[in-house]
């Protein structure tokens, strides 16, 4: 049976020493909002616009004229101009442009020809991203420009030519219509439909934010009371170790749910994130800030200062934060590595989190999640026990 007022005796205790440092306790209240706002502005958009690229229309023709204004419109890109007759390669990195559209000349006679050159494109391939998005809006406008053109061209045939293809068999000017059509694709998208990605990425937001503060915090509380001289007078107490686990543990487990509430309460109604299902979003919540609070507590038992705590929680969240699929998918990612990744709670927690609140998905598809973040709280806690078992010893 555990002795339930020297649990809240040590939990007591525990909220005294966050209440004593007034400091740090307004900037573990102000830090989860803030940081959902900075990291939702972050991740807000799901497209990118406004790329500086540079365009140098070296043919100076109608249809590269045509095709220019065409890009004018893309919000994608920022254009700048470049003189028709500057240097062939550009200097990107003092026109301060991302890519440059280099049309060559001769590119509309080309066309005409029926042998078109192709456009050059200079793209900066430090940031992989924006390389790609340019990339794939020219290839994109380039396309619609092509069936614009050619669509111009069959309206400017003479009614000759019509009544030739007229004398075809049926199968044959079909096909040929079929051809000269631009082929679509009916695309559906599901618990996603407006495609916005900071629905996506803000379980790894709150995931991330809780377990930076609860683990930073928790590494410390040990190695306060080590440093201070009060943990061995704490140890002699007719408390078990288990219940001083569970008194410290409670007070950070009440901070965090207030820091969780906050939290969701900004992705809610600045961003318009909706939340669903949410007695089972409270559960996953609930097992997460455990596994959290337990591995802080873990850490704290063995390290003997408050520095080294605080390294061991630093060194712990670096991998976390790149490894754990908070804000890119785990299929990217090698498949050792991805095994890795699955040792991380904030892996489980975002997995569970999206599968709930994006997919609506059963409890069949999360129970995997649900059991390793209450396995991974049943032990670091009991670890931590042990570890302040032998520290009596």
């Amino acid at each position: 049976m555990l002795n339930f007022t020297g649990i809240f005796s040590v939990a007591y205790k525990e909220a005294l020493h966050i209440m004593r440092d007034r400091r740090i306790l307004i900037l573990v209240i102000t830090l989860p909002p803030l940081l959902t706002l900075i990291f939702g502005y972050a991740f807000d958009s799901s497209s990118v616009t406004n790329i500086p690229v540079s365009i140098q229309d070296r043919d100076q023709s109608d249809s590269s004229k045509a095709f220019a204004d065409s890009l004018a419109g893309k919000e994608t890109f920022k254009w700048q101009p470049r003189p028709a007759n500057g240097p062939d390669a550009p200097d990107l990195l003092r026109e301060r442009v991302q890519g440059s559209l280099v049309i060559p000349r001769g590119w509309g006679q080309s066309l005409k020809a029926g042998k078109p050159v192709p456009l050059e494109l200079w793209v900066d391939g430090s940031d992989t991203s924006t390389g790609d998005v340019i990339t794939g809006a020219l290839q994109q406008t380039l396309g619609d420009f092509q069936i614009k053109s050619r669509q111009d061209m069959i309206d400017q045939l003479p009614v000759e030519v019509f009544d030739m293809a007229e004398k075809l068999p049926q199968d044959v000017r079909d096909q040929f219509g079929s051809a000269m059509e631009p082929w679509t694709l009916k695309t559906s998208i599901l618990y996603n439909p407006q495609e916005r990605f900071i629905d996506y990425v803000i379980p790894g937001i709150i995931g991330l934010i809780l377990q930076l503060l609860t683990v930073t915090l928790m590494a410390c509380t040990v190695a306060r009371e080590r440093e201070s001289g009060t943990l061995y007078q704490l140890m002699v107490t007719s408390l078990r170790r288990t219940e001083i686990v569970i008194g410290k543990v409670l007070p950070y487990l009440a901070l965090s749910i207030v820091l969780i509430v906050m939290a969701v309460g900004v992705a809610y109604y600045h961003f318009g994130t909706h939340f669903q299902r949410f007695g089972v979003l409270t559960l996953i919540c609930f097992l997460f800030l455990c596994c959290s609070l337990g591995l802080g507590l873990l850490i704290s038992s063995f390290c003997q200062t408050q520095t080294q705590s605080i390294q061991f929680a630093v060194f712990y969240l670096l991998p976390v934060l790149m490894l754990s699929g908070a804000f890119s998918p785990l299929e990217q990612l090698p498949p050792g590595v991805q095994m890795i990744s699955q040792t991380f709670p904030l892996t489980h927690f975002c997995h569970a989190f999206r599968m709930i609140n994006m997919r609506n998905a059963d409890l069949s598809f999360i129970t995997g999640d649900l059991v390793f973040m209450f396995l991974g709280a049943v032990v670091s806690c009991a670890g931590a026990a042990i570890l302040l078992q032998r520290i009596q010893e």
